[in-house]
């Protein structure tokens, strides 16, 4: 027969497997956003481009169902140490999934005004966001797969990626100027596209807070205390 202790530590779990569940989704919506977002702008489809700011309230109404339960389970499960952690990194994660989709919504409100002008000139940079888009896609899923998984050593790979998601907006950024300086007419366009470039930029930048936040829920240790622990700081 179980114990009180093994049912609250039964139900603690069944809670924590439902908050994970509901953060993967919530994931997997900002995947999609993303992704939808850039087709539009490729393809110029201002239907998906509006199907994608319309879908980001499921988007924010799962974060609200995330941050109820783990306010739920904090109140009722009492979690200590590694258990609380997690519950608060979940919160915290939610927060910042929800911003990622505000950034795949932004880039879909820009589509219009891209493409508003029926300007000819053909901006090479079009068909290469995609690609920094995919990469920062990639680092949002691997990132909240380490948060189901627990894993910090997969969330350390997801941080070191972010160089190269910065390295390829800034030389994006210089195309996309010297373009801009070249062709006068485009500035209005290339305008909106360098802040879609930032916006993937910062969904790169959302996706490494998000590893900090699951290495520390895992260990227990920030991130940067890796290097102090590493022989004459190497």
């Amino acid at each position: 027969m179980a114990t009180g202790h093994e049912h609250t530590v039964k139900a603690f779990d069944n809670d924590i497997g439902v908050l994970r569940a509901l953060i993967s989704q919530m994931g997997g919506l900002a995947e999609e956003a993303i992704a939808n977002a850039m087709l539009a702008l490729q393809r110029n489809d201002q239907v998906l481009a509006k199907q994608v700011r319309k879908n980001d309230k499921r988007i924010d109404a799962l974060e609200a169902e995330i941050e109820r339960l783990a306010v739920q389970i904090i109140a009722l499960r009492a979690p200590m140490a590694d258990d609380l952690r997690e519950v608060v990194a979940a919160l915290k994660i939610a927060a910042v999934v929800e911003r990622i989709g505000d950034y795949a919504k932004n880039i879909a409100k820009r589509i219009p005004m891209i493409y508003g002008e029926r300007n000819d000139t053909r901006i090479e940079a079009i068909s290469v966001l995609p690609a920094m888009a995919q990469v920062a896609s990639e680092m949002v899923h691997d990132v909240l797969n380490a948060f189901s998984a627990r894993d910090p050593d997969m969330a350390i790979l997801v941080h070191e990626r972010d160089k190269a998601l910065d390295d390829f907006y800034n030389s994006i950024f210089r195309v996309l100027v010297t373009f801009m300086v070249e062709n006068p007419k485009t500035i209005s366009q290339v305008a909106h596209l360098l802040f879609v470039a930032k916006n993937i930029e910062r969904i790169g930048d959302h996706a490494t807070n998000v590893a900090e936040m699951v290495h520390y829920a895992a260990t227990g240790r920030y991130m940067n205390d890796r290097e102090s622990d590493e022989p004459f700081g190497m």
